[in-house]
């Protein structure tokens, strides 16, 4: 049984801001790896300086990127993305390359037409320029608010804004984007078919970037796979930041208990949090 969890970060975050949940994963008896997107540094600091090699990096090379490093291991790892590292996660579970997937607050696949006002103004960084497509854009502190911290408070927002932002790739912005209009795009995944392990998607019910009713859109797609698991939560008052912020352990502990549910707690993880 799997218990290895593979941590994807989203689209301007740093993969070293999972460090909280890969600790409290690994007290739980889990081990953790979160690998940075193909063309991130080792820290939030040296991505900053140097964002180059994250020009022109797309949804396809992404996954790709995250097979690779898969195909090296002993077995099929449990796998947690947010937003963008949401859809990758989709695309791992639906090749059968890992055990689980949980996708928080995730970039649509495609075949979803909801296009909420909010979510279009939070893409708008990137989207509002289309030279943008190969290169990285960064989020201001109050383009930030508006699309990770609107359910926070401006201190705690910039202070997150100032810890773990980066510079993010337009290109899965911009192919998210018309995903609905290439017959082979990068943003497609099987969710009707594919014989797979269980899926969890969540929703943050304030979330701008992907608004609810994007993420039930999703989950809609998969109802009639009746093969596989998939199941939605959702997490009230809940921003885009949710994995970030002061009440990222509520989004943590909910997770952990699915995983737990579906048969993927460590040995004595079960008893130990029932006796605790």
């Amino acid at each position: 049984m799997s218990t290895h969890v593979l941590f994807i970060h989203g689209l301007w975050i740093h993969a070293s801001a999972w460090r909280p949940w890969q600790d409290l994963f690994e007290e739980r008896g889990y081990s953790t790896s979160a690998p940075g997107w193909p063309g991130d540094l080792e820290t939030v600091a040296a991505t900053r300086a140097n964002p180059e090699g994250l020009n022109d990096v797309g949804i396809s090379q992404i996954c790709h990127h995250y097979a690779d490093i898969i195909e090296g291991w002993d077995e099929k790892p449990l796998v947690v993305g947010h937003s963008f590292g949401g859809l990758i996660a989709q695309e791992l579970i639906a090749n059968d390359l890992v055990a689980a997937a949980v996708a928080i607050d995730p970039a649509p696949v495609k075949g979803v037409k909801v296009l909420p006002f909010s979510q279009l103004k939070s893409g708008l960084p990137v989207l509002g320029n289309p030279a943008n497509k190969s290169r990285t854009v960064a989020l201001t502190p109050k383009q930030f608010k508006y699309a990770f911290g609107n359910a926070i408070t401006d201190e705690e927002s910039d202070a997150l804004h100032a810890a773990w932002t980066i510079p993010g790739p337009g290109r899965p912005l911009f192919e998210d984007a018309t995903a609905n209009f290439v017959r082979n795009s990068p943003a497609a995944v099987d969710t009707h078919t594919a014989v797979r392990g269980p899926l969890l998607l969540t929703s943050g019910t304030e979330d701008h970037t992907v608004p609810r009713s994007v993420t039930l859109a999703v989950a809609k797609l998969y109802a009639d796979n009746t093969a596989s698991v998939t199941e939605y939560h959702e997490y009230e008052g809940k921003g885009h930041s949710l994995t970030l912020d002061a009440g990222w352990t509520d989004v943590a502990e909910d997770v952990l208990a699915w995983l737990a549910a579906q048969g993927f707690a460590p040995a004595g993880a079960q008893g130990a949090a029932a006796a605790g």
